[in-house]
């Protein structure tokens, strides 16, 4: 797929369709892969930490995962290119997974929030083959080669892997070509999923708040990050626009 640059970040470029289809395609293959859902805080953290945008940028797929990345892509560019997020990947993947054979396997978050995601997708898709899902202690190396027999035994074709950002994402550059399965980064999509934390409203999701509605829910957490992260971000697109324009204006 094509893919245009985000400041630090390569996005590709693809209908909501086509990447649940290359996801798909990817998990049929059984061969190394990893998709990436690219926010605002990753495009930061890419921004500020070259190696880990070179990670990021070596997935296989780097999804516009919020919508302040879609509209930078509109600015930049004048393309229109669909929201990609984890939170609606994650059901819609689990049902093709259900249709087209292909096994699971959970990997982060906690044992309680498994449960609750295992119990309510059996119920929701009962033909679907959980291969396997384990949370690993916050106090032992998530780099163990441990969990990646683990995964590796399951057979799996989709790993889902939530260890937030940016562990995921140097977790699954790490270890994906040991792996023959697609990883994917799909970091608050758990809970999401399991009920256990409530969603933005779908007006404010369209118009890029739902970073707002969260923060709403956990001010005391998120405040510094985002208070950071967004503003950050806002000044370098800022930048990167006026850049564009100069150059533009310089070839003409």
């Amino acid at each position: 797929m094509t893919s245009k640059k985000v400041l630090s970040l390569n996005i590709s470029l693809q209908t909501f369709k086509e990447a649940l289809d290359a996801i798909i395609g990817l998990g049929a293959s059984k061969k190394p892969a990893y998709v990436c859902f690219a926010n605002v805080h990753m495009v930061i953290e890419a921004h500020l930490n070259k190696a880990f945008g070179e990670n990021v940028n070596s997935a296989n797929l780097v999804c516009a995962d919020g919508m302040p990345l879609v509209k930078t892509i509109k600015l930049f560019y004048g393309i229109k290119t669909d929201r990609v997020a984890g939170m609606d990947v994650f059901p819609e993947l689990l049902k093709l997974a259900e249709a087209n054979a292909q096994k699971i396997f959970l990997f982060g978050t906690t044992d309680e929030l498994l449960k609750k995601i295992i119990d309510k997708a059996k119920i929701q898709f009962p033909k679907l083959t959980i291969a396997g899902s384990y949370s690993p202690p916050f106090d032992k190396d998530i780099n163990d080669e441990t969990y990646v027999d683990m995964i590796k035994k399951s057979d799996a074709n989709l790993v889902f892997v939530a260890l937030g950002c940016p562990k995921q994402e140097l977790w699954m550059a790490k270890h994906s070509h040991k792996i023959n399965a697609v990883l994917l980064g799909i970091g608050g999509a758990f809970p999401i999923y399991a009920d256990t934390v409530k969603r933005a409203p779908k007006g404010m999701r369209n118009v890029g708040l739902e970073w707002l509605y969260r923060l709403c829910q956990e001010p005391r957490r998120l405040f510094k990050r985002y208070f950071k992260t967004n503003t950050l971000f806002i000044i370098l697109v800022i930048k990167q626009k006026l850049k564009i324009m100069f150059t533009k204006n310089k070839e003409t």
